[in-house]
C-alpha cells in the first residue's frame, strides 16, 4: 500500500475546509495545510485535523505556495486537493482501493475535476487534472496564477472524481494579479493571455476580452484544448454584445483544431433554431445527439451536451415543424437521460395530447 500526504493552500476557507477534509477521512497519512494569510478561523478548523499547518507569506503567487506545500510532505505520493473540493462517498472507496493496488512504479495519477452539476445530478462541466503524484519525481507547479502541475512519465488515467462545490471566492484576486503584471511591463505566455481573457470575460469586459482570446489564437502557439475552449468563450462574448455575426464565426472557428465537438454542435443549432432555420439547427443537434461523452478528455466538456440536452432540442425543432411523432420520439431520449427534468416532462404532457388530436400549441425550449 502507497503512503499519501495531502498538501493544500488556503485562504479564509472556515465554511468549506471541514467538508474538504472530512470527505477525505482515511485517504492522507499526513495532513499538510499551508495558510496564505487567512483572518478567519481556518487555521483553528485545520488543526482539527492536523497538526501540520504553516504559513506562507502571500507574494501573488499560487506556484510558489503550492511548491512550498509540495515541498513539506514525507510520504511517497503527493495529493493536492482545494478547500472546495470534496470526495463524493463512491470515490472516496475508489480511492482507497487505489492507495491499496496502485503499482509504485505510477509516477502520476489524473482524475476528472467535477465542475458543476445541474440539480439533478448530471454533470455540465468536468475535465481531467494530474491529482496524485510521486513525491520523488519532485514535479512542480507552474504559472502565478491558473498554474498548473507540470508531470511526466508513467501517467495512470484514474476513474475517480474530485468534485467542485465552491462556496464564495475573491472574485478581484486574480485578475488584480495579472493587471500588476501587465503593469510592471511582463509579456504574458499564450496560457497567461488565454486566462487573462477568461477574467476579463468573467468581470464583463468583454470587448476586451474578445480581443485578447483574439491574440491569444492568432500567436498559434496555445495549447489545443485551449484554443477549442477560446473560441466558445468568444462566442459567448459576441453573444454578449449582440453580435451574432462573430458569435457564429468563433463557433465555426474551433473546427479549424480538431473535428466538431458535442458542445460546439449545440450552440451551433441553438444558434439557427433562433434565426428560425429548424433543419439547419436539426442537423447540428442531431450531429450532437450522436456523438459519445468523452470520457478521459484533459479539456473541458459537458456532457448533457451529447445526451439529454440536443435531444430536448431536437423535441422543440421537430414540435415547430409540426412532425409531433419525431418531437416525442425525441422527447423521450432526452427522459431516459434526465428523468425528472420539468421541461422534458412538461413536452412529454404537451406531445402525449398533441398526438391524441389536440390542437394545443407551444413545446419547452
Amino acid at each position: 500500500m502507497i503512503t499519501i500526504s495531502l498538501c493544500m493552500i488556503v485562504k479564509n476557507e472556515e465554511d468549506t475546509l471541514p467538508r474538504c477534509l472530512s470527505s477525505v477521512a482515511g485517504i492522507a497519512d499526513e495532513i499538510i495545510i499551508v495558510d496564505t494569510g487567512s483572518t478567519d478561523r481556518t487555521e483553528s478548523e485545520a488543526k482539527k485535523f492536523t497538526d501540520l499547518v504553516y504559513r506562507f507569506e502571500w507574494i501573488d503567487d499560487f506556484a510558489a505556495a503550492r511548491n512550498y506545500a509540495f515541498s513539506l510532505a514525507t510520504q511517497a505520493y503527493i495529493l493536492w486537493l482545494d478547500a472546495d473540493d470534496v470526495l463524493k462517498p463512491d470515490d472516496r472507496l475508489k480511492f482507497l482501493e487505489l492507495k491499496k493496488r496502485l503499482d509504485p512504479s505510477v509516477d502520476a495519477v489524473s482524475m476528472e475535476l467535477i465542475l458543476s452539476e445541474d440539480r439533478y445530478g448530471n454533470v455540465s462541466a468536468r475535465l481531467r487534472r494530474n491529482r496524485l503524484v510521486k513525491r520523488e519525481r519532485q514535479f512542480r507547479w507552474i504559472g502565478a496564477v491558473h498554474e498548473y502541475l507540470e508531470v511526466y512519465g508513467n501517467i495512470l488515467n484514474g476513474d475517480i472524481a474530485v468534485t467542485h462545490r465552491s462556496v464564495r471566492h475573491d472574485s478581484d484576486r486574480n485578475i488584480n494579479i495579472y493587471e500588476k503584471r501587465l503593469a510592471a511591463g511582463e509579456r504574458f505566455s499564450p496560457r497567461d493571455l488565454y486566462y487573462y481573457a477568461n477574467e476579463l470575460k468573467d468581470h464583463g469586459r468583454l470587448k476586451e476580452a474578445a480581443a485578447r482570446y483574439d491574440e491569444f489564437l492568432v500567436g498559434g502557439l496555445g495549447w489545443i484544448e485551449d484554443n477549442i475552449a477560446a473560441c466558445g468563450k468568444l462566442a459567448d462574448c459576441y453573444h454578449g454584445l449582440r453580435d451574432k455575426k462573430n458569435e457564429l464565426a468563433s463557433a465555426l472557428r474551433s473546427f479549424e483544431y480538431g473535428a466538431p465537438r458535442a458542445e460546439f454542435c449545440c450552440r451551433l443549432g441553438y444558434s439557427f433554431l433562433q434565426a428560425n432555420d429548424v433543419r439547419t439547427a436539426i442537423f447540428w443537434y442531431e450531429l450532437a445527439a450522436g456523438m459519445k461523452p468523452a470520457s478521459d478528455g484533459w479539456g473541458l466538456s459537458s456532457p448533457i451536451c451529447s445526451t439529454w440536452l440536443p435531444h430536448l432540442q431536437l423535441c422543440v425543432c421537430y414540435d415547430r415543424l409540426g412532425d409531433f411523432e419525431s418531437a416525442f420520439r425525441h422527447n423521450e431520449a432526452a427522459r431516459g437521460y434526465n428523468p425528472d427534468h420539468p421541461g422534458i416532462l412538461h413536452n412529454r404532457n404537451y406531445l402525449l395530447h398533441k398526438l391524441g388530436g389536440s390542437t394545443n400549441s407551444g413545446g419547452k425550449e
